[in-house]
């Protein structure tokens, strides 16, 4: 049994190298000699890079790729799969708050016949607007992705070489990992565990950035928020037109009633508000089909180790 980890490295110049350190005297506690640990490089801004290399130096079962530009999270991960070539594949946070040392109840769960399993953390410890885009993020897998609502996703999770397998065909832009192991396989578990404090610096995920991964969450595999669009403008057209009866029956009853302007400009605003919704949506799949009609990439890759065998690539 060989294991694989892959981290997306991004600010973590101080902190890779301890987690590196963790996840060796972890394996060891079962005498694991038969891994492999792939770090990305999400063009972090800091000197990650030279680390992940003295790194590759030092252990020839570490293995670094460098990325042209900050591609995403998910991007990452999918550019450290293609190089895996373990029987499981392991991804966590480069910031020191994965639970490493909890690996082996990820995978004494996997163990159990499960094809995927999470990490499920008792207290998230991010900011409140992390912890918000973790909720998030979550509903959204339950509206859209018919995710079960006691099932909780984290970045620390284990699966199958063949669930990795299927996850890497996708080629298109806008990766969402969680939706394409959903299409994969559905049968995932989640693990307790407990939550780090971060080691240094802070979180790579600003509210922008967390804005985009909504928004790739909701339209790189499913097509409901134009399904909740048409039910919003039934229950608007029906609405519009009960009000429409009640406004000729009070102007019918009541001679004086003033029929107010207001009342006119709230529907426009309404209604207008729901039209540009929907026409945003329409044009973020339609922009998002251009993309990928064009080929652009999920990540280019500027650099590869020494110790990397190109014979590797996509033999997960």
């Amino acid at each position: 049994m060989k294991i694989s980890f892959v981290i997306p490295c991004y600010g973590s110049e101080t902190t890779i190298e301890i987690v590196v350190d963790e996840i060796l005297y972890v394996l060891g506690q079962r005498e694991i000699t038969d891994y492999e640990i792939v770090l990305v490089n999400d063009s972090s801004p800091d000197k990650v890079w030279n680390v992940i290399k003295e790194l590759t130096r030092q252990n020839q079962k570490i293995k670094g790729i460098c990325l042209t530009k900050n591609f995403g999270q998910h991007s990452a991960l999918l550019a450290g799969y293609r190089y895996c070539t373990g029987d499981y594949i392991v991804s966590l946070d480069d910031d020191g708050q994965t639970p490493i040392d909890e690996l082996y109840q990820l995978l004494d769960k996997l163990e159990e016949g499960y094809d995927a399993v999470y990490a499920y953390y008792y207290e998230i410890k991010q900011k409140p607007f992390r912890r918000f885009g973790t909720w998030m993020a979550k509903k959204m897998g339950e509206v859209m992705l018919q995710q079960p609502k006691d099932f909780h996703a984290s970045s620390f999770y284990i699966a199958r070489n063949f669930v990795i397998k299927e996850m890497i065909k996708y080629e298109n832009s806008y990766p969402y990992l969680f939706g394409l192991l959903l299409r994969t396989t559905n049968k995932i578990a989640c693990v307790p565990t407990h939550h780090r404090e971060r080691m240094h610096g802070k979180s790579g995920y600003s509210l922008k950035k967390l804005l985009l991964l909504w928004v790739n969450g909701f339209t790189a595999f499913s097509v409901k928020p134009l399904e909740i669009g048409i039910y919003m403008g039934v229950i608007l057209a029906f609405a519009g037109f009960i009000y429409a009866i009640v406004t000729v029956v009070r102007k019918l009853l009541y001679e004086n009633v003033v029929m107010g302007w207001s009342s006119i400009i709230s529907i426009m605003l309404i209604l207008g508000g729901m039209i540009l919704i929907m026409l945003g949506l329409i044009g973020e799949y339609v922009g998002r089909i251009y993309i990928s009609i064009n080929n652009a990439p999920q990540y280019v890759i500027r650099e590869l180790t020494e110790n990397f065998v190109e014979e590797n690539h996509e033999t997960i």
